[in-house]
């Protein structure tokens, strides 16, 4: 049970916050510039969006799609106080949260937001990650069907001086963070991200695939595949339809891309206007996860992601629209099987033992929502497995997480399951 101090931190903190959110067309979002080949602010700062053609030889088909263009590096970070054993975080209102608050690392700010370049009030502790050396070690992607080429570092500090709590924080033990963790769309997808780069290994740790075999197979892999991009005009788009209104796919299938205006009192500014990804329905994220060698494991995949510049780990099975999954086309067919095999049908070899519904972060994707889901299997029940998948134990994920080769979704969903791992 979450201690009521916090329900009623968290109440009294929604009550306080608040959020209006109006639709607009894109081409009278004040402050931005629809053309033929981009969406961009007046400033040349914060985002853009932008089209790319996409070939590969890892898809049945080559598309074009838009996608978020932002160079800039932001900064998430979360301070612990390593006496008390506690985390700051945040009570944060974004345009996209589907609850209006959700609770987010003690600084979650892009470039453009602590440089103050729209003219708001400062960033609180930025001060404190600033100053740090050699900042670019502490980068993670971000997701690479919706931004190009987009990294935030991710970064805790322990800080043994005495931190002022400011009005919209709360510190918070890890016990009590777990706990949150089993409610829907209350830690946010920039706190999970950030808990994700701090897990520390198992003593104990028999992996089923050597070191060697893991690296020589992502060899193969990556002289078997490729993913190549070219950025086109949105106007010259396939498959979508680009107006002054809104991005949407002909199909109605995939993201859109919609004005919003905002109007809030707890941020920065109070007041602003952008674009935004739309989701379509509920996207899912899966781990199948094992017992070998008395070691947890974790059915990966090997993935390329047009957003990514290499190659990199998955989870057991991620789209971004799990309704009518059989109907699903960005689904194959070995996705399909395990979906069905292990995440709907209850079996006597599956247990599911993570369940719950997480948003992508507010900021850029307006009510997007993630169905993150663990299944237990029994080793013996998987015979056999399609050659861009492996099994990877805990320390191997965390080896390759610190390698930046794993992908957001699969990150947050193995720091769900390992919270009590973080450092």
């Amino acid at each position: 049970m979450i201690s009521q101090k916090i329900l009623n931190w968290l109440n009294s903190k929604r009550k306080e916050h608040l959020l209006h959110i109006k639709f607009t067309k894109l081409n009278k979002i004040n402050k931005w510039k629809i053309n033929k080949h981009e969406i961009f602010h007046t400033s040349k700062k914060f985002f853009k969006i932008i089209g790319i053609r996409v070939s590969s030889n890892f898809y049945k088909n080559n598309w074009d799609q838009p996608i978020i263009m932002q160079n800039e590096v932001g900064i998430l970070g979360i301070i612990k106080d390593p006496k008390k054993k506690k985390y700051l975080l945040q009570a944060k209102v974004e345009p996209g949260n589907i609850n209006k608050l959700q609770l987010a690392p003690t600084v979650q700010a892009t470039k453009s937001n602590y440089s103050s370049v729209h003219g708001g009030s400062k960033v609180f502790y930025i001060k404190h990650f600033l100053k740090l050396r050699n900042i670019g070690k502490y980068k993670q992607s971000e997701q690479g069907f919706r931004y190009l080429n987009k990294f935030n570092n991710n970064i805790l500090i322990k800080n043994k001086k005495n931190i002022i709590k400011k009005k919209d924080f709360f510190w918070f033990t890890k016990n009590e963070i777990k706990k949150l963790i089993y409610k829907k769309n209350i830690i946010n997808m920039d706190t999970l991200s950030v808990f994700s780069s701090i897990l520390k290994k198992k003593k104990k740790d028999k992996p089923f695939n050597s070191k060697i075999f893991f690296y020589d197979w992502l060899k193969i892999l990556d002289k078997k595949f490729y993913i190549k991009i070219q950025q086109v005009k949105l106007s010259t788009l396939k498959d979508w339809v680009v107006s002054s209104n809104k991005i949407v796919h002909k199909n109605k299938k995939h993201f859109s891309v919609i004005g919003i205006n905002v109007k809030t009192n707890k941020r920065e500014v109070n007041s602003w206007s952008q674009p935004i990804i739309k989701g379509k329905n509920m996207a899912f994220a899966g781990f199948v996860q094992t017992k070998i060698n008395d070691t947890d494991h974790y059915l990966c995949r090997y993935i390329l992601k047009p957003g990514l510049k290499r190659s990199v780990i998955g989870c057991t099975i991620n789209t971004s629209d799990i309704s009518e999954y059989n109907k699903n086309n960005t689904l194959n067919k070995i996705d399909k099987k395990f979906y069905k095999d292990f995440f709907i049908h209850k079996k006597n070899n599956t247990n599911i033992i993570f369940d719950n519904v997480l948003s992508d972060e507010g900021g850029r994707f307006y009510q997007c929502q993630v169905r993150c889901v663990i299944s237990f299997v029994n080793f013996k029940k998987i015979t056999t497995i399609p050659d861009n998948y492996i099994w990877l134990s805990y320390n191997q994920i965390v080896e390759m997480i610190r390698d930046k080769r794993v992908d957001i979704e699969s990150r947050l969903l193995f720091a769900c399951n390992n919270i009590d791992q973080i450092q």
